[in-house]
């Protein structure tokens, strides 16, 4: 994912923030003989097709207008499905309670990934987690990507067929 600074992320929230969608983060990378600029999206109600559709004609057009990437790419707009990606600090305290799955750009006592549950954010950007019985403290520049972990148990149980 871009950072929160990144000239990308800076064009995506001008764009994407007016239109009433909330950035989740951006993602620009290159496999194969191609290069891709993913863009998640979210909204309290959910996301659609029209709402990606919509964000996709917007965006495109002040991408033409800035271009931020000289090479050809392929632009997808997304929403960020049940294993949400957490990216920025603001993302770390929403969702505090919630659990999530970590992978360390580096090992830390010997580890590189992380499930537990997220206790939240502390200044200066620590990510507090519980996991494997004990407590956790993680730079946010130590995080290669944390996502949440679905809790499908929860879904099922608050709605009864």
């Amino acid at each position: 994912m871009q950072p929160a600074d990144s000239q990308l992320t800076l064009l995506a929230r001008r764009v994407i923030e007016p239109l009433g969608y909330e950035l989740v983060g951006v993602e620009y990378f290159q496999k194969g003989g191609g290069a891709t600029l993913r863009i998640y999206i979210d909204h309290e109600h959910g996301i659609t097709l029209d709402d990606c559709t919509a964000v996709s004609h917007q965006f495109s057009g002040v991408l033409d207008v800035e271009d931020p990437i000289s090479d050809q790419y392929d632009l997808e707009v997304s929403s960020p499905g049940l294993d949400r990606p957490l990216v920025f600090a603001e993302h770390f305290e929403r969702f505090a309670g919630s659990r999530v799955r970590l992978r360390l750009a580096e090992k830390v006592e010997g580890r590189r990934k992380l499930d537990g549950l997220l206790l939240g954010l502390e200044p200066p950007g620590v990510v507090k987690l519980q996991a494997e019985g004990r407590d956790w403290e993680i730079p946010l520049t130590s995080l290669e990507s944390a996502r949440l972990i679905p809790d499908f148990r929860a879904s099922r149980d608050s709605n009864p067929r």
